[in-house]
């Protein structure tokens, strides 16, 4: 039962669209956004600020802390980024 709705669903997200005359396919690519730059861009942005605060009289734990919240999950989609577009060339 399960697995003839599971079917059924399939199909109608694979069929095509038909708009005066023109057909349409309504499947998706697979992959990462194509905005990967943003990510690639306020990470350096991030570092870059974490630098110099840390070399400014205010540094101190809470900025460390907060720094570092925004930087690690920006370091995992540079990761992800760069794997993915490292699958693409191999």
């Amino acid at each position: 039962m399960l697995l003839s709705i599971a079917s059924a669903a399939l199909v109608s997200a694979m069929a095509s669209v038909s708009t005066k005359g023109a057909t349409a396919s309504m499947t998706t690519a697979m992959g990462l956004p194509e905005y990967g730059f943003f990510a690639v861009f306020a990470l350096v942005i991030l570092l870059c600020a974490k630098l110099m605060l840390a070399a400014s009289t205010k540094w101190n734990n809470a900025i460390k802390c907060s720094l570092d919240m925004s930087i690690i999950p920006l370091l995992i989609s540079f990761a992800a980024i760069v794997v993915y577009k490292i699958i693409i060339i191999i």
